[in-house]
């Protein structure tokens, strides 16, 4: 890593609507070819349907919880020794965790859309998150279930 590298983390300002670091992050996971208000218009239209779906509850609140909830603790890792190859199960450090979350729920967003927006994907897939549903969730259990059936190998991890 160069000497003189700064890190994004500490330029990101928070989004205009909610003021929250974490949303504006997302916001810029959801970013393609640097259209912003594109992906605002798209992240906020997503909160918007999830806040009349649930009326009673605050949109990030549940955003947040969704996205706690797919965060995966332990991952595989492969790890040659000697002539085989190991899954090996590691600790996942919390920006990995927050990087993995969002990765799964835009990928799942970006392949179900099935003619409706962008926006109502998403909410849909944010809502089955934080239900501890969905395909996004459903990719963590299963990252945890290989980390669990792989822990005799866990002493391979150094």
């Amino acid at each position: 890593m160069p000497r003189k590298f700064k890190s994004t983390e500490q330029f990101l300002k928070p989004d205009p609507r909610f003021h929250s670091l974490l949303l504006a992050k997302f916001i810029n996971c959801v970013m393609k070819s640097g259209e912003k208000s594109t992906a605002q218009r798209a992240v906020y239209g997503a909160l918007a349907i999830i806040g009349e779906r649930i009326p009673d509850e605050d949109p990030l609140k549940i955003f947040t919880e969704a996205i706690n909830n797919v965060k995966p603790h332990v991952e595989v890792k492969s790890k040659r020794v000697g002539g085989a190859t190991y899954q090996v199960p590691i600790e996942v450090t919390r920006r990995r965790q927050q990087a993995l979350a969002f990765r799964w729920i835009l990928d799942v967003t970006r392949k179900t859309r099935r003619g409706r927006t962008f926006a109502a994907t998403l909410a849909e897939e944010l809502l089955a998150a934080f239900r501890r549903e969905g395909a996004a969730y459903t990719k963590r259990e299963n990252t945890h279930k290989m980390a669990e059936a792989n822990k005799a190998f866990s002493h391979f991890a150094w």
